[in-house]
């Protein structure tokens, strides 16, 4: 399989009144061709900085300090920005948690899109339109001859969702970035939305980063999940080893959190106790140290990554052979 992108050693921080603000402190990850790879963790995590680092769209205060963001061999962070521009919104797309503010309110639906399809592809107008029309059939919008001349407000949720979705294919993009696509649907389209990126990413290939703070959503789309706390990747693995053997309490912590479907049993959600770190000055060792239930005071010294045969690896000292590891023993469940 070819590796896409690859992430290494990504810095980003925020430079405010009070100080550094360290979103992403250090990380390393891979996307290969045709892979579906969830982005995980709660708010504040890093995901969608992670995101936008890869993106190229961090705006002051942000500034990106270290690393590299290599789209096959082209360091995405070292290039001019109009090198950057023929690849972002062409060979890689987004797409945004709020399509109602990712696309204009006063310009019809129809332009929008045209004017994306015209810019990447050197086509006319007329051409653009052909491909704008299909390309909103092929998303599952009703009509699309007629709901191209509409404007944003004359669609529901899901239908501008489903709109960006097509803007951001209308390049046949090699890697496609969503970030948190469906948390402001209800469930039914959420649904609808998730298998549409799954038919989309099977007919093209093309490659997904899902960024989410729901399981439950990678369970259904994702074969590799990286697992992101305090700007760092605490877990990296298979889907089936992290839901089957997860390594990290902070990735137990998440699936524990998760409400189970089977059908005549009642069980208590567990929280995760505590609050996530102070990014202006987070911890030198671990960073959910505090709010872990097996910490010891090696854990005030950064883990080095615990990583098996499989790939699956893990940001903690449990389970390391090394002189003074005083965590403690984890219940097997």
């Amino acid at each position: 399989m070819t590796t896409l992108l690859t992430v290494k050693n990504l810095k980003t921080s925020y430079m405010t009144g009070q100080g550094e603000v360290q979103s992403v402190r250090g990380v390393d990850f891979a996307i290969q061709q045709g892979e579906v790879i969830g982005l995980v963790g709660e708010s504040g995590s890093g995901k969608s900085v992670t995101a936008k680092s890869i993106m190229g769209l961090i705006q002051p205060p942000g500034r990106i300090m270290d690393g590299q963001v290599l789209f096959h061999d082209t360091d995405l962070l070292s290039i001019p920005e109009k090198e950057l521009r023929k690849i972002r919104g062409n060979r890689i797309s987004m797409i945004f948690q709020d399509p109602m503010t990712s696309l204009n309110p006063v310009i019809r639906v129809g332009k929008q899109l045209t004017e994306v399809i015209m810019r990447h592809q050197k086509v006319g107008k007329s051409e653009a339109r052909k491909q704008a029309i299909q390309l909103l059939r092929d998303v599952g919008i009703p009509s699309p001859e007629e709901r191209i001349d509409q404007y944003p407000h004359e669609f529901s949720g899901g239908m501008r969702q489903r709109v960006m979705i097509a803007m951001a294919l209308s390049c046949k993009p090699e890697l496609l970035i969503a970030d948190e696509p469906t948390t402001a649907l209800d469930v039914t389209i959420q649904a609808q939305i998730l298998k549409l990126m799954q038919q989309l990413q099977k007919h093209t290939n093309t490659a997904i980063m899902l960024i989410t703070h729901d399981l439950g959503v990678v369970a259904q789309v994702c074969s590799k999940v990286v697992v992101m706390y305090g700007g760092l990747i605490m877990e990296e693995g298979a889907v089936e080893e992290i839901f089957e053997n997860p390594l990290h309490p902070y990735t137990q912590g998440l699936l524990k959190s998760i409400p189970k479907s089977v059908t005549g049993t009642r069980e208590r959600l567990e929280a995760i106790e505590g609050t996530p770190p102070d990014m202006l000055a987070p911890p030198s060792g671990c960073p959910f140290m505090e709010r872990c239930p097996f910490a010891g005071s090696i854990c005030s010294k950064m883990p080095t990554y615990r990583q098996t045969e499989t790939g699956h690896r893990s940001l903690c000292w449990i389970g390391q052979d090394v002189q003074g590891n005083d965590t403690k023993p984890r219940k097997e469940d």
